[in-house]
Formats: C-alpha cells, structure tokens, sequence
C-alpha cells in the first residue's frame, strides 16, 4: 500500500516529521520533506537518502505560514515525483504561556503555523490527489486538542481546531477516494518538548507516532481510520 507512493511531509527535517519520513521511505515510498532552514534540510536528506537512496528524498525549503511556499513546494514535489499520493501535515510550533503573557507575535506564529499551515497543504493539494484517483492526508495534531491544560491556550486551541478541520475535509472528499485522518499523540520525546533530555524515557518516541502513519496508510482502501491517539503507555503516576 506504500511501497511507490510519493508522499510530502511537512516539517520534515527533524523529530516526528524526520521519523515519519524515515519509515515511508523503508516502506517504499518517495518522499519530498519541508523544513524553514536550509542547513537541517540538507541534514535531513543525508541522513534519510541512507535509508533508500537520495533519488528517493527531495529536500525543499518552505515555511508553511507563507501561501506561496505551500503551493511551490507541492507543485515541486509533484514535478520531481511525477505526482503526489500522501500528504503529511506534522509542522509544528508551540509557546506555552498563559494567555496574559502570550505574545500577539506567538500568538500569530501557532495559529498560522499549526492551522493555517494545515489549511494551506491540504488545499495546495487536493487537486494531486484527485488526479491520482486519491489518496491520503494525515494531520499531525495531538492530546491537547481534546484535553487543554494552563499555559497552553493558543496551542490547545490550534490543535483542537485542526481536528475539526481534519473531520470536515474527510467528509468532503471521501468521495473521491481521499482519505483524511487525524494522529493526536499524548507527550513525545522530541527537541519540541521543553523538558530536559534526562527523565523523558517514558514518553513516545516519534517513531512510535510514524508507526501510526505508516499503519494507517496500509489500511485497506475499504477501511477509514478517521482519528488515531496516542499516549505514554505507562506515565509517571500524578499525585
């Protein structure tokens, strides 16, 4: 089910995006990533085009809160591959403040990143995906958008609104045979987090969120897992 797709990730150069990208091209696929700097890109795609040959990887430069960007990098990844059949949306910000101290600037920066980002690559590529007869697109999201905690409003809310998002495309181009699904995982070990590196080994690994994505994508074509979580199986104990 994989193996010969060309999928893009967003976000692509490191933690879940890097994860997801490495496991789509051990299965098969072709895969193009997008990051916002140009240096961990070039790592990126060294480090994945051990993983199948750099034929298979396409690094491009895009900031997915920039219209224009989107719709290049899609309309690359498509020239390059000869088309595209997964979409990946798992570029990500997050500032944990309480909304009193919330900058409008970070403000701005999760919404359009996290949201609009998400709003942006999905539209840029549906037309890809209906020419190939469908497809799929899966959102990154996460716990938060179904559990908000203090300090962490404007980045709950742009996850809880990507999984509306998620649910109202799904129902409007099922038809077409273009899968739309949504993966909310709890707390993963990334650069992401703001904890320390020691203490953390309870958390996800991004590989464990990748695996989700690549079970997902070899459901069969009758089937629609519409929203997967994913949490620590054993975290710390509160109280």
């Amino acid at each position: 089910m994989i193996d010969g797709k060309v999928a893009i990730v967003t976000g692509g150069s490191r933690g879940i995006g890097h994860a997801i990208a490495r496991a789509l091209l051990q299965n098969g696929a072709r895969v193009a990533i997008t990051a916002t700097s140009e240096d961990a890109l070039r790592k990126a795609a060294g480090e994945l085009g051990a993983t199948r040959g750099e034929a298979s990887v396409l690094p491009i430069r895009a900031d997915v809160r920039r219209q224009a960007d989107v719709e290049t990098s899609i309309e690359a990844a498509a020239q390059h591959f000869g088309g595209i059949d997964v979409l990946v949306n798992n570029a990500g910000v997050g500032v944990f403040r309480p909304v009193a101290e919330m900058s409008i600037d970070d403000w701005h920066r999760m919404i359009e990143t996290n949201l609009t980002g998400v709003f942006y690559s999905c539209r840029a590529v549906l037309p890809h995906l209906r020419a190939r007869g469908g497809g799929w697109i899966i959102n990154i999201s996460s716990l938060s958008g179904k559990h908000p905690f203090a300090d962490g409003a404007a980045y709950c809310a742009s996850k809880a609104a990507v999984n509306a998002f998620t649910e109202a495309l799904m129902q409007e181009v099922r038809h077409d045979g273009i899968r739309v699904a949504c993966v909310m995982p709890g707390s993963v070990r990334t650069r992401f987090s703001s904890s320390s590196a020691g203490g953390d080994d309870w958390k996800l690994a991004p590989e464990d969120v990748a695996h989700v994505v690549t079970d997902l994508l070899s459901h069969p074509s009758r089937s629609l897992p519409g929203s997967v979580e994913i949490r620590p199986s054993r975290p710390p104990r509160k109280g």
